[in-house]
């Protein structure tokens, strides 16, 4: 085919216009096609490593969440944790229970409890228990005896023994029964734990007014003052303040020490005596696995506790002055029937306290028994 010199020309003139046009556009299309797959690669990838992310969090949550025995089990058929409410042999759901007060004559039902109380008793104690137990019925608590002396069926004549949950091992004490009995996982159902001992008087005590103040003083572990003219006390931080409603620390010399804003932990601040002591269930948790099972009366253990309040004892623990109560310190288990005060306390600045209007009770050495030495020698945490 023959072109004449101006056809040649104008094809020149068309091949070198339009030739970088199109070297940009194909240029522009490789770059394109180029950040397109970079961009899916790196989007397939995330998504792979969601899923694998996803996939793993599923494996380590079926794993935590379902207990190793029960990995042949359904779905949905573990059951981690319990309750202490007991189940009628007639009825269904929670047992009836009955509000043992001399003003109340007929049945009252009740829908599952919220808090718990456990006392180790014995059954001279009888009359102070049942005060105690009468009054916490009142505001829905499970009710658990320890019977460290074995004495179970002398307390059937009372209305409410058939409610409660009794548990019997002969000379042992709280902590042993605590540790045992208390595990975190059987009463997490329970928002607050009282574990006190059985001479304790009550007649200046509401349980629901105690329980607002919990609550409202964010308060994870705790105990009801000590009224000062009933009471025998070691320890000057738990004496009721009448003009306060909760107080965290004192400002006074124990013996060689004085308790000011530089002390920040025990006995001036931060710190509940463990004869009548209340936890929250997180802070239960983080107690009882301080309890070692050697433990008996558990002095020392309260010094601890201070750990178990999500990190600040200074504001978390204290003291409620508004609902108070009365320290008898009759002796009872591990005490011989001439020992008419409490065996010796740690404390031992209590011996050189001052009370006013209060009784203070600091045995002499002389008045244990000698066969008691080594039992004390293991009281302490």
């Amino acid at each position: 085919m023959n072109f004449s010199n101006g056809g040649l020309q104008k094809a020149k003139i068309l091949l070198f216009c339009f030739l970088p046009t199109t070297i940009l556009v194909s240029g522009a299309f490789l770059l394109g096609s180029v950040i397109i797959a970079t961009d899916y690669k790196e989007r397939l990838s995330g998504q792979i490593a969601i899923n694998a992310t996803k996939i793993a969090g599923a494996k380590v949550c079926q794993a935590q969440c379902r207990p190793d025995d029960g990995e042949a089990l359904p779905r949905g058929i573990v059951s981690r944790i319990s309750e202490l409410d007991m189940r009628s042999l007639r009825l269904r759901g929670p047992l009836i229970r009955e509000a043992a007060t001399k003003s109340q004559s007929t049945m009252k039902k009740r829908g599952t409890s919220t808090n718990l109380l456990a006392i180790a008793a014995e059954i001279k104690q009888k009359e102070s228990v049942n005060k105690i137990v009468t009054k916490f019925l009142s505001s829905d608590f499970v009710i658990m005896l320890f019977h460290y002396d074995g004495m179970v069926d002398d307390w059937r004549d009372l209305e409410w023994s058939r409610l409660a949950i009794h548990v019997s091992a002969m000379d042992q004490t709280k902590w042993w029964f605590a540790k045992r009995f208390l595990h975190p996982d059987i009463i997490s159902e329970y928002d607050y734990i009282f574990i006190w001992d059985e001479d304790i008087g009550v007649e200046h005590f509401d349980v629901g007014k105690y329980l607002s103040i919990i609550k409202e003083e964010e308060l994870e572990i705790l105990q009801p003052a000590l009224d000062p003219n009933n009471s025998v006390v070691h320890h000057l931080l738990t004496l009721r303040d009448s003009t306060s409603k909760v107080h965290r620390r004192i400002h006074k010399r124990l013996g060689v020490r004085k308790c000011d804003g530089n002390i920040t932990g025990p006995p001036c601040s931060g710190w509940v005596e463990i004869m009548v002591p209340v936890f929250s269930k997180a802070a239960w948790r983080c107690a009882w696995l301080m309890i070692q099972n050697d433990l008996i009366h558990g002095w020392g253990l309260d010094e601890l506790l201070g750990y178990c309040v999500k990190g600040n004892r200074t504001q978390n623990i204290g003291i409620v002055d508004q609902e108070y109560v009365a320290h008898h310190a009759v002796p009872t288990l591990g005490s011989s029937p001439k020992d008419q005060t409490n065996p010796h306390v740690p404390d031992q600045a209590a011996q050189n306290m001052t009370l006013p209007n209060s009784i203070l009770q600091v045995p002499s050495v002389s008045t244990q028994e000698m066969e008691r030495d080594e039992v004390m020698k293991r009281c302490f945490y």
